[in-house]
């Protein structure tokens, strides 16, 4: 007696067959899985008649399994997933103005350093300057972040209580930052993440807080990034600061990841085309969140960045 059963599942038909003495099914998807069962077992080189309540168990435990994949779905998860979904995180947040001199500090980390740029005046914090017009400081400490200390000065926090007061920038650009994955831990973090925070809006209360979260170093994005991006989000958000996500948007991809990314030994940094690269997508987001009459209305414009 054969009997062929099926039903729909998240990922896809899944279709049952039975046999007295084997179990077939099948998972038609966009990785179709199979799953096979028969009843000839041995034992001590004897052959045992079949037994209804083995097949019973074994039809159980093999559409559990199935019924799992079908809605874990493996063959789907490429990487750790991002922050936030398609939509900002929330809606009606005002437009930056930016003027056409502006002065602007760009603080982060390597990254904003120029890391493996030819020289670090090639970086894109440099670019953003030259492309704009604008005036930016740039205050990059290489291995820094929030809670990681860097190679030529401390964690953000120590940095932003060390930043010249009298500086009147209309626009603040914190950036990454992907040397604290291996120290996060989520309540720490945001913590360390408020305090900095709080520090730098006392110091700056007129200047426009931009948050550039970390971007991927290596692909497929590690886990403590996309915690990392999940958090600045989150507390950006609740601040009503703009929140711009290179991991969310996919700045960084295996399109391109050769073409960014320098992977000489030590670096996993932007190569001098790929500070060029970062520049036109830090431009094209700050576009998206700028008074059309400013001075980047016409750049172009990259996918929505999350808003407060």
């Amino acid at each position: 007696m054969h009997s062929l059963h099926g039903c729909s599942t998240p990922a896809g038909r899944l279709e049952w067959s039975a046999l007295p003495h084997s179990i077939a099914l099948h998972i038609d998807g966009p990785e179709p899985y199979e799953f096979a069962y028969s009843r000839g077992m041995r034992e001590r080189g004897r052959l045992h008649a079949p037994r209804p309540w083995l097949v019973l168990t074994a039809v159980a435990c093999a559409l559990a399994v199935v019924c799992t994949m079908a809605l874990w779905r493996p063959w789907l998860q490429t990487s750790v997933p991002a922050a936030g979904g398609d939509e900002p995180v929330a809606a009606g947040a005002e437009l930056l103005t930016i003027d056409d001199d502006a002065q602007v500090l760009v603080f982060g980390d390597s990254w904003v350093y120029g890391s493996a740029a030819i020289v670090p005046e090639l970086g894109f914090a440099y670019r953003l300057g030259e492309n704009l017009g604008w005036t930016v400081t740039v205050d990059g400490v290489r291995g820094s972040g929030y809670l990681k200390p860097g190679i030529d000065g401390p964690a953000y926090g120590e940095r932003i209580a060390a930043l010249d007061p009298q500086a009147t920038p209309s626009l603040v650009l914190v950036e990454g930052s992907i040397n604290d994955r291996k120290r996060y831990a989520p309540d720490v973090y945001r913590d360390a993440v408020n305090a900095a925070w709080d520090a730098l809006a006392a110091t700056y209360p007129r200047a426009s807080i931009v948050i550039l979260g970390p971007a991927p170093q290596v692909l497929p994005v590690e886990a403590g990034t996309a915690a990392i991006d999940r958090d600045l989000a989150d507390l950006a958000a609740q601040r009503g600061w703009w929140y711009i996500s290179p991991v969310r948007e996919a700045w960084i991809s295996p399109d391109n990841y050769l073409e960014v990314i320098d992977t000489g030994a030590g670096n996993d940094h932007p190569s001098t085309a790929g500070h060029a690269y970062l520049a036109e997508r830090v431009m094209a987001a700050l576009s998206a969140i700028t008074a059309p009459s400013d001075v980047i209305a016409d750049a172009p414009v990259s996918p929505t960045p999350i808003a407060p």
